[in-house]
């Protein structure tokens, strides 16, 4: 009796197990194909491009005093005499909305300093400007996924463009670097030698705050608000080879040199600039053979004709 009992048992527990195999196959292949058919993976849809998209988007950073935070980006009028203009303006002209997407920067741009004490000091206005830059990059990628961009920048505007560029071709940026034709910066107060390409003549010396870093409390006397944050760690990653760095060759914003000597001088000339900083639509000893104005324009005019 006992035996048989257990024989029972054990057909029973056999029999339970049996049918929860059946019920877990059962609910893991419901709805695959038949035997034999070869499984057709899933297709992610591809995300569409907007037919009032651009191809390109060429974004430009004015640079101190030649932006605001109200200003029209598509038709800029805060500075008529800011340096950009004399590149986006003839863009503009070249190439219709829907082709070419021509934009500026709105953002304060201001310098603090101790002449203007009242104004947005240099930190807070470039943090103003890169969250734009980026604010804008990232809506348009997200918006026109085809979309391709060229971003340029002076002065302050340079060092904006400089930092949101090291990111992205770093890898964490708010576009990817493949999206990217060109950055290109006038002037950069972080340019160093070595560091993306220079198509003019050879500068010895680096950007402003790589020279001041060593001596920030001394600078903040002057420009207080104003962080010399030394190189780029990391460079310009995947964009090297089309992040361009052009500095007129004595312009001591991007060409000051290692040794600073007067750091309070040094410092003054970040607030008031030179000769040589205000002359990069003229000056023919920059790059060889034209003017930085029409060196951009034609290189960007055939990036976007080839592309």
């Amino acid at each position: 009796m006992r035996k048989s009992l257990t024989v029972a048992a054990v057909v029973i527990v056999l029999a339970v197990i049996g049918l929860g195999a059946f019920q877990y196959f059962n609910a893991s292949t419901e709805g695959s194909l038949v035997p034999g058919e070869p499984e057709v993976p899933e297709i992610a849809e591809e995300l569409a491009q907007p037919d009032w998209c651009p191809d390109v988007e060429f974004i430009s950073a004015p640079g101190s005093w030649e932006s605001s935070a109200e200003d029209d980006p598509i038709n800029p009028q805060a500075n008529q005499w800011s340096y950009m203009l004399s590149i986006t303006k003839p863009l503009q002209e070249a190439y219709t909305p829907d082709h070419v997407k021509v934009w500026t920067l709105p953002y304060t741009a201001q310098f603090k300093n101790i002449n203007s004490k009242e104004e947005m000091s240099y930190d807070d206005s470039r943090n103003e400007g890169a969250s734009k830059l980026k604010g804008e990059l990232g809506y348009m990628h997200e918006t026109c996924p085809g979309t391709k961009y060229i971003i340029a920048g002076f002065s302050q505007g340079a060092v904006i463009v400089g930092d949101v560029a090291s990111e992205i071709g770093q890898g964490h940026g708010v576009i990817p670097a493949d999206k990217v034709m060109g950055a290109i910066m006038v002037a950069d107060g972080r340019r160093e030698n070595g560091v993306g390409v220079n198509p003019g003549n050879p500068v010895s010396g680096v950007g402003a705050e790589i020279a001041l870093e060593p001596l920030e409390r001394l600078v903040q006397t002057v420009v207080p608000g104003a962080s010399m944050r030394g190189v780029r760690e990391g460079g310009f990653g995947e964009l090297q080879d089309r992040a361009f760095q052009i500095c007129a060759p004595g312009d001591s914003i991007c060409d000051a040199p290692y040794d600073v000597g007067n750091a309070l001088e040094r410092a003054h000339e970040m607030v008031g600039g030179n000769d040589l900083h205000s002359m990069y639509a003229t000056n023919p000893d920059v790059i060889p053979g034209t003017t930085t104005t029409q060196w951009i324009i034609d290189w960007s005019r055939n990036a976007i004709d080839t592309m």
